[in-house]
């Protein structure tokens, strides 16, 4: 199943939700971790990325929701983990805590966006309000692009 494409059902939709949850847990552990284990952090970034792994758990139970009240069987997490593995997981090569955030950030502005590209495009009749679907995911899709603004200016004031 690729982005690019629209979306034809249910379960498709059903799908690319659940990699947007696993997404948001890879992106809440590694702010978690980040925020309780990067030696010689500041206040401010410290508290930065608190604030992003408590955002990503509040995604993942919006995007639960929005599963819910699908009429679509879900797919196994184990097989969704290898889907986000295979296209959005971050190299593991970064200069630091705030670079890697930054890619965290960015990959799920673009998972967001690209999902909302498909299911426009999409002339497919889903169980679920289309408007309400977007609705939601145009907001998760803002807090994302608000997140890479925000740590690119941590980096800058770092420098």
């Amino acid at each position: 199943m690729s982005l690019g494409s629209p979306l034809q059902s249910d379960h498709q939709l059903a799908r690319l939700l659940q990699i947007g949850i696993v997404l948001e847990e890879v992106v809440e552990a590694r702010a978690a971790k980040h925020a309780r284990e990067a030696p010689g952090l500041d206040d401010d970034i410290r508290s930065f990325l608190e604030e992003a792994a408590e955002e990503s758990a509040e995604h993942r139970e919006r995007l639960d929701a929005l599963v819910d009240s699908l009429d679509a069987e879900t797919i196994p997490f184990d097989e969704i983990q290898t889907l986000v593995e295979a296209q959005y997981e971050a190299d593991d090569e970064f200069d630091g805590v705030l670079y890697d955030q930054l890619c965290n950030e960015e990959t799920a502005y673009k998972f967001y966006d690209d999902l909302i590209d498909a299911i426009e495009s999409s002339s497919a009749e889903f169980s679920v309000d289309r408007e309400s679907v977007l609705a939601e995911l145009r907001a998760i899709r803002d807090e994302e692009e608000a997140g890479v603004e925000e740590v690119t200016q941590l980096m800058e004031e770092t420098r």
